[in-house]
């Protein structure tokens, strides 16, 4: 499309300017999400890398179950902050390599909530936050922080649930190695109607069985199958 003047102000103005400037605003918006995800994941070397991978695993899932493209969006944008609550949890605790004390497992489950407190405050996230306050519920409601059940729970918090388990049980920590693929794909399955809501647990093992290698690609290279 052609320019235009403004008579007034002799400015030269594009026709496409509205579009340009809702592009760089979106743009600035999802930079902004990254730019919190890489500073929490920039804290413990053993978890970087882990924001990312989830949201490709719950993005995924999501075309799988033929989503509209603002819920993958919003579901992607939810997936990379699930985890921002942490930023509140001292060092001490969160880079601890031994078991931790009860008293240090209730601060480490206070991050859901820590998270949701934060992205509340700014209006153009408030459609991430019941996603990332529960993402650590279960579908058995045996989860937290408030114990939701089945699909009381938020869609998106039950698809990021499960990308979230099965990074963190493929990806090695400092006081234990990662799960062979094989194992890991056999705990979503003994899980399903459990841990997991069981038909969005059975798509994501349906992805994973049709690609082995396709969660490879998010993976450092000596992970193995």
């Amino acid at each position: 499309m052609g320019r235009t003047y403004d008579k007034r102000t002799n400015y030269k103005k594009s026709q496409k300017e509205p579009l340009d400037i809702a592009d760089l605003l979106e743009k600035t918006h999802f930079e902004t999400i990254m730019a919190f995800s890489e500073a929490l994941e920039a804290r413990d070397q053993y978890t970087a890398g882990h924001s990312r991978r989830v949201m490709e695993y719950s993005k995924s899932i999501g075309q799988r179950m033929k989503l509209d493209k603002q819920e993958i969006e919003d579901l992607r944008r939810s997936a990379l902050l699930h985890d921002i609550g942490k930023i509140g949890i001292p060092d001490i605790i969160l880079k601890k390599q031994t078991k931790l004390t009860g008293e240090e497992y209730a601060i480490i489950k206070s991050h859901p909530e820590t998270g949701a407190a934060i992205l509340k405050y700014i209006k153009s996230f408030k459609d991430l936050v019941p996603a990332v306050y529960h993402h650590h519920e279960r579908f058995d409601g045996e989860g937290y922080p408030e114990g939701v059940k089945g699909t009381a729970i938020p869609l998106h918090a039950r698809i990021i649930a499960i990308a979230d388990t099965f990074d963190a049980m493929t990806s090695s920590r400092s006081y234990r190695k990662a799960l062979s693929f094989r194992t890991a794909l056999s705990e979503l399955e003994r899980n399903k109607g459990i841990q997991f809501d069981p038909d969005i647990a059975e798509i994501f093992i349906e992805i994973l069985q049709e690609s082995p290698y396709y969660f490879t690609r998010f993976r450092e290279p000596e992970y193995y199958l």
